[in-house]
């Protein structure tokens, strides 16, 4: 039996334990005061033999009872409804301390297996150089293989103390214009030339289209939407970038063919440290920070960020900004 499992074995108990004290507490009070008022009828009929008072004090005193049960059973009935909403509340944030811990174990899991696997790919890369007399061409090939393994590693570090300079409020964006579009080619063509060049990332630019954003957080944006949209196309990757203007707006999207995300995943993916429970993304690569550094950058950029089903498959990523 898992520890989810005893602690809701514990916490039915334990509640089931306290409302049926509630109700013997309740019968009890109850009982006690039919008592009460019995012993006084009695007392009243001893006491006088005029039938008018006798009828007047008896209508009084039923009357007391009833208005002291009604106090009994209201109080106690207030009472235990605080105690559920107590008890709900500790259940939920327990949930969350569970869900929050889950997430983070996979998260440091995660950023294990993201650090070892760029450091071994090129340590093993090295050792090749060293023990091996290559051709020219092929020490090229090991050497750019080692770079961008080694940029990998560097944007997960950089990705990791981004986030904390987020959480923790050092980081001051500052917005300037820029040509959006302009921007997006320059950072596409940096960190995804292969994906253009084997027509796997397309494009769907209005020209010269002009906003203000940080230029150097909003590039994290566009990487972490594209690298989302390539770790989730399982089968040939069709990638479209597309961005216009309409009326006040700035619409940017990134559409892609990939597995798509549930409409209960929507609205988890963009949580911190969140990775999705489906065991084909599992075996994805990724920290679960990606989603969450961008719509924080979105948001303090005064823009909005939703998710869409596209047609036939995959998932549409879109950005509203003022123009």
């Amino acid at each position: 039996m898992n520890k989810n499992k005893r602690y809701i074995i514990i916490l039915i108990v334990v509640f089931g334990y306290i409302i049926l004290q509630f109700m013997a507490w309740e019968i009890m009070f109850v009982r006690k005061t039919n008592e009460i008022t019995d012993l006084k009828q009695k007392l009243i009929e001893l006491s006088t033999t005029n039938s008018d008072q006798i009828k007047t004090e008896l209508t009084q005193l039923h009357a007391k009872k009833n208005k002291q049960i009604i106090m009994i059973v209201g109080e106690g009935t207030v009472f235990l409804l605080l105690l559920l909403i107590g008890v709900y509340k500790i259940k939920q944030a327990v949930d969350k301390e569970q869900q929050l811990a889950f997430q983070q174990r996979n998260f440091f899991l995660s950023v294990t297996h993201e650090f070892k696997t760029p450091l071994a790919a090129t340590k093993l890369q090295l050792q090749t150089l060293l023990k091996h007399q290559l051709e020219i061409e092929q020490q090229k090939d090991l050497i750019r293989s080692a770079l961008n393994e080694t940029d990998r590693l560097n944007s997960l570090i950089e990705n990791l103390l981004f986030a904390n300079q987020l959480d923790s409020g050092l980081f001051t964006f500052k917005p300037e214009k820029i040509n959006l579009s302009e921007l997006i080619v320059e950072v596409c063509i940096r960190y995804f030339g292969k994906e253009i060049n084997r027509g796997e990332l397309k494009f769907d630019l209005q020209k010269d289209i002009f906003v203000e954003v940080d230029k150097q957080a909003f590039p994290s944006v566009l990487i972490n939407l594209i690298s989302n949209a390539i770790k989730y196309s399982k089968e040939q990757i069709n990638i479209q970038f597309v961005l216009k203007k309409e009326k006040e707006n700035v619409i940017l999207q990134i559409k892609d063919n990939g597995i798509g995300i549930s409409d209960e995943e929507k609205k988890k993916v963009f949580d911190r440290f969140y990775r999705s429970g489906n065991e084909e993304t599992r075996e994805s690569k990724g920290t679960g920070l990606g989603l969450y550094i961008t719509k924080f950058i979105v948001q303090n950029h005064n823009g909005i960020i939703q998710i869409m089903d596209n047609k036939p498959k995959g998932s549409i990523f879109e950005i509203q900004l003022n123009a």
